[in-house]
């Protein structure tokens, strides 16, 4: 007998996914060991909350659906954070879920997994029967394709056990992004007709779209900007002033502050893209999204635009007029020669100054690399320091802005680019919070580099609340490479940048073990985008 968890598995397997993540109970068992059997690829965590992280990267970086599988109850619960993050950053996460029999209203795991899934933004769906499991499947797997959301898909165990019922396979509905209105492109295309200083910020929607949005800006002059989220997407381009907001360079901060029209394409213009609306004040401001709750929903627009960004750009590009725009000679020769974070001169002492280990750090890793952030006060400097060869080379799981994700996001974007050297950046704090995922990086094996920021505490909040008793954010200074050594990581401890001959060397060898950086830091003033950040406060 076919039960409906083989069937399960076996259709996710024949939908098209490619990769699993997991944490096995019993009442996942079935379903993993059959998405295994249908050839799907599966990497048991530590950690449920690890192992939604992991399929949250996996998917954001392959550009697949990811997909998480995890225990009734207790399993979705400590899964919960990591569904957050892909929730809020609109990553199209399976959550499989399994869940209490109906009539077993006394179990210990028994909560109400549909309110869960609801009360962090995700869509709750269900396997009803066993007659219903194919259309039920098909839906919540469409939902996540195409239109990018997180979906927690329930699968009650007395559903599971069942004999598969034999019907046809229904046909995905699917979702075609939508076009843009005629009138809208001619407004668009007169607005930067009249632009003298146009500037694109392009997010996480506009990822894909570079040949599109590269041309509407060679055309009209406009120079190119990104969000956090879509660091990379210009790579290589003379016209890129790299990230718009907290981690801005002073020059993209100042060009795009004195911008005449700043279109944001695929991007929701946050406060954290914007400086509190301090780069967009001036600007006349267009917003360009897919999803019509994202048109000012963060700053007020003078157009809002719906519309696909890559078709959008494709249509306003046969209607806008040619012209300079902001590519002069002079803002050309300042892009050349001062378009990158600048680190200050190395003080050899007990700690290192970040943006000095991070500049080092960008000139011995390999070009073709993955950067995963962690969240709090370091994260701005492997943001900013750090060259990528593309949107794909950064994954950064920030919309819930937990710390502790980082080392997971690493392992989850490194599954999916196993042809780039992987490397996660975190803090001591984020670390050590999700430490028991450096077990799983050792045990597949991954050339994982891992860079501590090690501040001995939560930098954020003793920068932050500078007069207060700070017992509860420091910590004693603590030897994180000797912790990772016995895992099975190659480690060292990092004061100045003699120390990363280490890496030098692991970069030459066989790259079979994660190597992990304690880099202790200098933890004396704010990162700048830190202080950016609270003096907008």
């Amino acid at each position: 007998m076919r039960t409906v968890a083989e069937q399960v598995g076996t259709l996710l397997a024949d939908l098209g996914v490619g990769h699993a993540f997991g944490v096995v109970g019993s009442g996942n068992l079935h379903v993993t060991n059959a998405l295994r059997a249908a050839g799907v690829a599966y990497t048991a965590a530590r950690h449920e909350g690890g192992a939604a992280t992991m399929a949250d990267a996996y998917a954001r970086t392959s550009g697949e659906v990811g997909v998480v599988s995890l225990h009734q109850g207790c399993g979705l619960t400590n899964a919960l954070t990591g569904i957050t993050e892909a929730a809020k950053s609109r990553t199209p996460l399976l959550v499989l879920a399994a869940d209490t029999a109906g009539h077993d209203v006394r179990s210990n795991f028994r909560v109400d997994q549909d309110a869960l899934a609801r009360a962090v933004g995700a869509v709750p769906e269900r396997v009803h029967t066993a007659a219903s499991a194919a259309a039920d499947v098909v839906r919540a797997y469409g939902i996540c394709r195409d239109q990018r959301r997180t979906v927690v898909l329930d699968l009650p165990l007395d559903v599971q056990a069942a004999a598969a019922v034999d019907v046809p396979v229904p046909s995905r509905t699917t979702w075609g992004p939508p076009a843009p209105d005629a009138d809208s492109v001619v407004d668009l295309a007169g607005l930067l007709d009249t632009a003298e200083r146009p500037v694109f910020v392009a997010g996480r929607g506009a990822r894909g779209a570079r040949a599109e949005l590269e041309a509407l800006a060679d055309r009209c002059g406009a120079l190119l900007a990104t969000s956090a989220v879509a660091h990379g997407l210009f790579t290589g381009s003379p016209w890129s002033v790299g990230i718009s907001g907290g981690f801005a360079t002073p020059l993209a901060a100042e060009l795009i502050a004195d911008a005449d029209v700043i279109v944001a394409w695929g991007a929701s213009l946050t406060a954290w893209t914007t400086r509190h609306g301090e780069l967009t004040a001036g600007a006349t401001l267009v917003q360009v999204d897919d999803t019509p709750a994202a048109l000012g929903a963060q700053r007020p627009v003078t157009l809002g635009v719906l519309g696909d960004v890559a078709a959008t750009a494709r249509e306003t590009l046969t209607v806008v007029d040619e012209q300079e725009g902001y590519r002069t000679a002079a803002v050309a020769e300042r892009l050349r020669t001062d378009a990158r974070h600048v680190a200050p001169a190395e003080v050899v002492a007990e700690r290192i100054d970040p943006r000095v280990l991070s500049a080092a750090l960008d000139e011995v890793l390999p070009t073709e690399r993955t950067v995963a952030v962690d969240s709090g006060n370091f994260m701005g400097y492997p943001a900013g320091y750090l060259r990528v060869p593309d949107e794909a080379g950064f994954c950064f799981t920030q919309g819930f802005q937990s710390i502790g994700l980082g080392l997971s996001t690493a392992i989850g974007a490194a599954l999916a680019r196993p042809d780039r050297v992987p490397v996660a950046a975190c803090g001591d704090g984020g670390f050590l919070m999700g430490i028991s995922e450096l077990e799983t990086a050792v045990r597949l094996g991954l050339g994982l580099v891992v860079v501590v920021y090690d501040d001995a505490g939560y930098g954020a909040e003793f920068h932050h609340f500078t007069d207060a008793d700070h017992g509860a954010v420091r910590f004693p200074d603590a030897d994180l490479a000797a912790i990772a050594r016995g895992h099975g990581c190659e480690a060292t401890v990092v004061r100045s940048t003699h120390d990363l001959a280490v890496l030098r060397d692991w970069l030459a060898g066989p790259r079979d073990r994660p190597v992990l950086l304690d880099a202790k830091v200098t933890s004396d003033a704010p990162a700048w985008w830190l202080a950016e950040a609270f003096r907008a406060h």
